[in-house]
């Protein structure tokens, strides 16, 4: 079945299911494409609260204040850098569960340390908003976020009201003897306009610092605005990094850090990287473990390996009541216990995991330690590499991530006529996923996108 190259640069080379796609876009407006945050406690962040907060009470030395952010088509990072600078206060101050879409109405929960309710409710950002909730025992952190909802709108689909129902009840059916969907990491993972946050992470790992740098700057895109485009061009054919400075949009906040700091140090690499936040950092060799990860997931489909069944070797990790992987709870399969193994991943007590490499993580064993060890061959890259002795704050130590996730509360919601789009039908979606899983990879399976960029994705 047809991949589309972009998607490949990604790591993601198959499919799990093999009936046709619906086609259409995602993303057409900023509303169809809407998020909604579930905590492990059962906190749920609403777009529209379906009812008003209690009066927050304060306890003595509880600092956090538990806030909902609903923002709509704003970046993460910027969105916390701006209520930083409303509250005037460091952005470090304010910590996330999970980073989410930048073009979608998103609903999160965030904590902000040493601030009162009344000082959030001051804040006033077009299109963000901050509500305040109660004060909380800690920061929060990945360790408290379930998942999320997605509410979802497919537009410009060209096919009647039954055939779309039939080609995505086929996409289920068949996700559904999988076991699941495929746990790819998301195109938004590695920038689907400009996709080379992976080709950052790999030359910084790698040591090449001079690279990185340039590939952030310098690497345009078709895809991109025409602007930036001949400015990264330009930059690429002078390395003049003080007329790029007076030359790049404003808009490329990140990259006129940098040039900031190369106008006046042009060799001074690592310290032009250090100008970046330190959660964006991280995100370079997080996305380059990323597509390795795909990369491992994409051949063992390739081989005709099942997800929901091991194999000696492989790597499984134990489930918890509410669904989420234990992915410190692990085990190699041995063939005395491969029988019992495959029955627990049967039941959903378990389920396989593959490597996401790093300095501390080992690669599987048996022949899915195979496919992973030509890969990293491939790559010109060893696991050792990923401790970044230059940059060590990006250093990564690696974990497993599951082969498959679960797909929760699924929905189909309605199929209409798509005024938008003369001719054409809109599709919705209602669904749940556990933290760390895309929305856009249940999506490509049912839509089957030839090009990603116009379907929005």
């Amino acid at each position: 079945m047809f991949v589309p190259k972009l998607e490949k640069s990604m790591g993601i080379e198959v499919y799990a299911s093999h009936s046709s796609g619906i086609g259409g876009t995602i993303k057409q407006f900023i509303e169809d494409f809407a998020v909604e945050e579930i905590l492990v406690n059962g906190l749920k962040a609403e777009i529209c609260p379906s009812k008003g907060y209690e009066k927050i009470k304060a306890v003595n030395k509880e600092r956090h204040l538990l806030c909902v952010l609903i923002k709509r088509n704003w970046d993460t990072f910027l969105a916390l850098r701006e209520i930083a600078n409303q509250l005037k206060i460091n952005v470090g101050k304010i910590q996330i569960a999970g980073i989410k879409d930048a073009k979608a109405v998103t609903a999160q929960h965030i904590t902000i340390e040493d601030v009162t309710p009344e000082d959030v409710r001051k804040i006033k950002v077009k299109d963000i908003k901050v509500r305040p909730i109660k004060y909380f025992r800690t920061k929060i952190s990945p360790y408290f976020l379930l998942g999320n909802n997605f509410h979802i709108t497919i537009r410009a689909v060209s096919h009647s009201k039954e055939i779309i129902e039939k080609r995505i009840t086929k996409t289920l059916e068949e996700l559904n003897t999988k076991g699941g969907i495929p746990n790819f990491f998301g195109h938004q993972r590695f920038g689907t306009i400009r996709p080379i946050t992976h080709l950052v992470g790999k030359a910084l790992i790698q040591g090449n610092f001079k690279k990185a740098i340039m590939l952030f700057l310098a690497k345009p895109s078709s895809f991109e605005h025409l602007e930036s485009r001949k400015c990264r061009e330009e930059l690429r054919s002078d390395l003049n990094f003080r007329k790029a400075l007076r030359k790049f949009p404003k808009q490329l906040h990140y990259e006129r850090l940098m040039l900031k700091h190369l106008a006046k140090k042009p060799e001074d690499f690592v310290g032009a990287f250090r100008r970046l936040p330190i959660k964006l950092r991280q995100l370079f060799p997080q996305a380059y473990q990323a597509y390795l990860f795909n990369k491992f997931l994409s051949s063992r489909i390739a081989h005709g390996l099942p997800l929901n069944n091991v194999d000696v070797g492989d790597y499984v990790v134990n489930v918890e009541r509410s669904g989420l992987p234990m992915i410190r709870m692990y085990t190699i399969v041995s063939s005395q216990k491969l029988s019992d193994i495959n029955q627990a991943v049967k039941k959903g007590r378990m389920r396989l995991a593959i490597p996401i490499v790093g300095f501390k993580q080992s690669l599987s064993k048996g022949v899915q330690g195979r496919i992973e060890k030509e890969i990293l061959e491939k790559e010109g890259v060893s696991k050792e590499q990923f401790k970044i002795r230059s940059i060590p704050e990006i250093s990564v130590k690696g974990e497993l991530r599951t082969a498959l996730t679960e797909l929760r509360n699924y929905s189909l919601c309605k199929i209409s006529k798509d005024f938008a789009n003369p001719s054409k039908k809109f599709v919705k979606l209602c669904f749940t996923l556990y933290r760390g899983s895309y929305a856009t990879i249940f999506l490509r399976e049912i839509m089957k996108p030839r090009n990603p960029i116009r379907a929005g994705f």
